[in-house]
């Protein structure tokens, strides 16, 4: 099996060793990987600022890019939201990019997405002995159905101990350009959710989105709290990696 990574523009540029732990893990299942190098962002800063003939111009580079690739991978629920829901609205009036938009729909998986019904992989061998508490993320969970998956891989991380969050649907304020023009409202909702992860006593957030985990990370990093912040990616990988079923 081949998949092209979309690995988008803040696991890029902030957190690469999520997409670099994504990467391993799809070898250790057989997939074939390759990185199209002219993939950019998603174009969805522009279309939720307003900016639709600028994100038009993005999503068009990203049809090109992703056009000969079988199956198309992403660590986020937001971006792969955006293919998924956007691209189609964006290329309607035309039929040749609206063709294009559908066939890269139909190919676009978020990660956990791909793992549990696409290669059919709910246990990965994991071992992991901490308190974890799980963050959906809005686009995640609302966007694309993406509510069991990451449950049923971390359900099988064998001594893990999650802790329900609280409220755990909520957003936590963080909406990309949402968090910058309506600062005081996401203010105080990544404060309501940091209290909530507070209230777990969970030594570890995790989540399908660096968003999320970004924002809610910085809130209780603000606070002097000592909870790490993980990508649902880096917890099986380094789970992976104690269980011995994986190597570095």
């Amino acid at each position: 099996m081949k998949a092209s990574l979309f690995i988008t523009c803040l696991v890029d540029n902030f957190f690469p060793q999520v997409g670099e732990a994504m990467v391993r893990i799809l070898h250790k299942y057989g997939v074939d990987v390759d990185f199209p190098e002219n993939q950019t962002c998603c174009g969805q800063p522009a279309f939720n600022s307003g900016y639709v003939d600028e994100a038009r111009a993005v999503a068009k580079n990203m049809l090109d890019a992703f056009e000969h690739s079988d199956y198309v991978i992403s660590p986020s629920g937001s971006c792969t939201g955006m293919v998924h829901h956007y691209y189609p609205e964006l290329f309607k009036d035309d039929p040749v990019l609206a063709k294009k938009a559908q066939q890269l729909v139909e190919k676009t998986y978020e990660f956990s997405q791909f793992l549990v019904n696409v290669l059919g992989v709910k246990d990965v061998g994991a071992v992991f002995p901490h308190t974890v508490t799980y963050h959906p993320s809005c686009h995640a969970s609302r966007l694309l159905g993406i509510k069991d998956e990451p449950l049923i891989l971390l359900e099988q991380v064998k001594d893990l101990n999650r802790i329900e969050l609280p409220q755990a649907n909520d957003c936590c304020g963080f909406g990309g350009t949402f968090a910058v023009k309506m600062h005081e409202i996401s203010e105080a909702m990544v404060t309501e959710k940091a209290e909530h992860v507070l209230e777990t006593g969970a030594e570890i957030l995790v989540g399908t989105d660096m968003g999320c985990l970004m924002n809610i990370g910085g809130r209780l990093r603000h606070q002097g709290k000592q909870v790490r912040v993980m990508h649902l990616i880096e917890l099986l990988y380094e789970g992976m990696l104690q269980g011995q079923v994986i190597t570095r």
